[in-house]
């Protein structure tokens, strides 16, 4: 099953590369506030529901692809 995880910097964390985007779009005219970037992560697990694709990718989560004390996942399954 295909699974993305959306991983962004919780909300009290300063994001510099967020404000780095934000300062190039103003410098393009674009009228933005707050930007933030996170990242997005795809794979495939071997499960034969969504939830099992779930509790695996979020497993995958706790132990390696996100920083708690900084950072949320959001887990979506795909197919």
């Amino acid at each position: 099953m295909k699974v993305r995880v959306a991983v962004q910097l919780k909300g009290g964390i300063l994001d510099p590369q967020g404000k780095a985007v934000e300062q190039g779009l103003h410098g393009f005219g674009f009228s933005v506030d707050k930007v933030r970037v996170g990242r997005l992560i795809e794979f495939e697990v071997p499960a034969s529901d969504a939830e099992t694709a779930k509790a695996q990718a979020q497993a995958m989560c706790d132990k390696l692809l996100v920083n708690p004390v900084m950072e949320k996942a959001v887990i979506e399954v795909v197919s």
